[in-house]
């Protein structure tokens, strides 16, 4: 049944594939980051092209046709399971952050179906030194995402009865 948190929880994730799509159109057009390679905007952020045939920090670099149709269908998989979570999920915060997590995800997909590679621009640095690899507004949206869910989960955890007495929750 489609409540106003999943419906909400849809809208986000198409609001971010949506967003995501239009911001990385506009670094290849407009801005032309693909043949500039980079635009330094601050000491500590850049914007550089980048082109990510892999998942996180170029793990399963998909090298052949094979390997790039195998890491979409696996990401497919795991897009549909979030948003199976999300429709069976009742709680407003996790919904939302499963949204976030699902329109990052389809972000990346589209742009693996269509180029073959995920396209990244966002550098933060310390002049050679940079804390994370370079990414984009999908791959923020599912880290804050999984964030999210992982703070509720940590947050809704029982806690044990002062006594040391579980049997009064088991009971209960």
């Amino acid at each position: 049944m489609l409540t106003r948190p999943r419906i909400e929880g849809l809208g986000l994730a198409l609001l971010i594939a949506v967003v995501d799509r239009v911001v990385k159109a506009v670094m290849v057009g407009p801005l032309a980051l693909r043949e500039r390679g980079l635009i330094e905007l601050l000491p500590f952020f850049d914007l550089r092209y980048a082109e990510n045939y892999g998942v996180s920090f170029g793990m399963f670099t998909a090298d052949t046709m094979e390997m790039r149709w195998g890491l979409i269908g696996m990401t497919a998989l795991i897009a549909c399971g979030v948003l199976v979570w999300m429709l069976r999920e009742t709680q407003r915060g996790d919904i939302l952050g499963l949204g976030l997590v699902l329109g990052g995800a389809i972000g990346n997909i589209y742009d693996r179906l269509t180029f073959g590679y995920v396209i990244d621009y966002a550098d933060f640095n310390l002049g050679e030194w940079r804390p994370f690899q370079i990414f984009n507004l999908a791959d923020v949206a599912i880290t804050f995402g999984v964030l999210i869910l992982l703070a509720r989960s940590f947050k809704s955890r029982e806690k044990p009865d002062e006594t040391g007495d579980d049997t009064a929750t088991e009971n209960a």
